[in-house]
Parts: C-alpha cells; sequence; structure tokens
C-alpha cells in the first residue's frame, strides 16, 4: 500500500492545461498507446479505487469521458483537462463541466475536479483536504458545534 501523502503532493503537484481539443485527443492517444493497465479511474466523491483499471474499463472510460466532455462543454477550446506531465502523464485532472468555479487562474478554494486517472493509489479526496474556513464557521455557527 502507497502512502497517501504521494497522491496529496501528486495533486497539489504542477499540471499543465489542455487547452484544445486535438490536444485532449493526443492525450488519450498516448495513454491507450502505452502501459494501459497501471492507471487507477478516481470519481472525486466515490470511495477510490484501491485497484487499477483494467485495459477494456480505461478504454470505456476515455470514451465516454471524451463524449461528455465534448457535449456538455461546449466551448471550441478544452481548458478542462489538466496533466503533470504531457509527455509521460501520470497523473490527470478532468474538471466537470457543471462545476467549473475557478479552474484557471487562482483561487484559496478551488473546486475538486470530477475525475481522476493516476498512477498512484488515489486518496478520498473530499476527506483529506478541509472544508473552507468560513463554511465550518457557518456551520458551527448553525448548529453551535
Amino acid at each position: 500500500m502507497q502512502n497517501p501523502d504521494l497522491f496529496l503532493t501528486a495533486f497539489r503537484g504542477g499540471f499543465t492545461g489542455i487547452l484544445r481539443w486535438p490536444q485532449l485527443d493526443e492525450l488519450w492517444d498516448d495513454i491507450l498507446k502505452s502501459d494501459l493497465g497501471n492507471w487507477y479511474i478516481y470519481a472525486v466523491g466515490e470511495m477510490p479505487p484501491d485497484t487499477t483499471a483494467s485495459e477494456p474499463e480505461l478504454k470505456r472510460f476515455i470514451e465516454e469521458i471524451d463524449k461528455l466532455l465534448h457535449k456538455e462543454h461546449q466551448e471550441d477550446y478544452c481548458g478542462i483537462v489538466y496533466v503533470d506531465n504531457k509527455q509521460h502523464p501520470e497523473f490527470i485532472k478532468i474538471f466537470d463541466p457543471n462545476n467549473l468555479g475557478v479552474t484557471c487562474g487562482f483561487s484559496n478554494n478551488p473546486p475538486l475536479p470530477g475525475w481522476i486517472l493516476s498512477k498512484i493509489t488515489p486518496t478520498d479526496l473530499p476527506a483529506a483536504l478541509p472544508a473552507p474556513g468560513n463554511r465550518r464557521r457557518w456551520w458551527q455557527r448553525l448548529f453551535g458545534t
């Protein structure tokens, strides 16, 4: 079992945006041509997987997420997929087109991605990352906890 801090460190690391749809196509092609058996598929908010996806699962996920992103992010640019290394990807954040908030630029409380492809065993992000202080204070005022 890997140290959960490895996933959080990678999650907080540097990422490059996939700005154009053809760049996203290239990323998917690169993944599908490489080591298919080493990717975790994590839907943030669900229990993180403890095993990597099979080749058919990874192919199906890429096909379906690509359709969803094109359908629901009807822009001439992508800009909602981020990768740690375009040449040798090991961690990919995919933001939900219906929950973007501030994904580019700066925010003290950026939204979590909707999905993550990672070669590192995922950690439960909502549990690992504290809620914003203003929400905790609101909750404490509401219920006096």
